[in-house]
């Protein structure tokens, strides 16, 4: 790459990217969470499909390019278009974090239901930090054993869809928490203060 403004530029960008590849596989590892039900082979065709697109990416971008592609997973068969937002708020960085995104299809499909109301209204808007939030907290709720059906996700998603029609604003990511805490409790599931959940 030539030493000069653009070359340098370009070297950042670079980096950055490859900053939040690492952060986000750093991320996976440290979880304390099951692993992904989509296996990561299961992806190989997938990304291929990924290769011709350039990132930064906007989610229509990666549904027009890949949408009908099918992902089997412990959870069933879904198509990309099932678990990402056909929606102008969201765009991917990189290849891998599209990958990231489908390994989880239950989340995926909770978050893509959200990310499409909010992209209905003009004054809701998602901040990286509280989207962050939010998919912890719907993974934190996967990972309760005896939520077999996923209720408390579907439970949580349509409540934090409703305050987005009534109020056209998304609820606070502590708000989201303590929703899918009282959904817990309220079911016999145990939540420690220590948990995610625990608020």
């Amino acid at each position: 790459m030539a030493d000069n403004k653009n070359g340098r530029e370009a070297q950042a960008r670079n980096e950055e990217r490859r900053q939040r590849e690492r952060a986000i596989a750093e991320d996976l590892a440290r979880a304390d969470e099951p692993e992904p039900p989509v296996d990561s082979t299961e992806l190989a065709s997938f990304e291929t499909g990924l290769e011709t697109l350039e990132f930064p990416a906007a989610a229509a971008t990666v549904v027009d390019a890949v949408g009908d592609h099918e992902i089997e997973s412990a959870e069933g068969t879904h198509t990309v278009a099932d678990l990402v937002p056909d929606a102008a708020v969201e765009s991917f960085d990189s290849p891998a974090e599209v990958r990231i995104r489908v390994q989880r299809p239950t989340v995926a499909g909770a978050m893509k239901r959200i990310v499409e109301a909010v992209d209905k209204y003009q004054g809701a808007s998602f901040g990286a930090s509280q989207r962050d939030g939010y998919e912890r907290t719907f993974r934190a709720l996967q990972a309760i054993d005896a939520d077999d059906e996923d209720e408390g996700i579907r439970t949580v998603a349509d409540w934090i869809i409703e305050r987005v029609h009534e109020n056209e604003t998304l609820p606070k990511s502590r708000d989201v928490r303590r929703r899918a805490s009282e959904f817990c409790r309220s079911n016999g599931y145990s939540v420690r203060s220590d948990d995610w959940l625990g608020v």
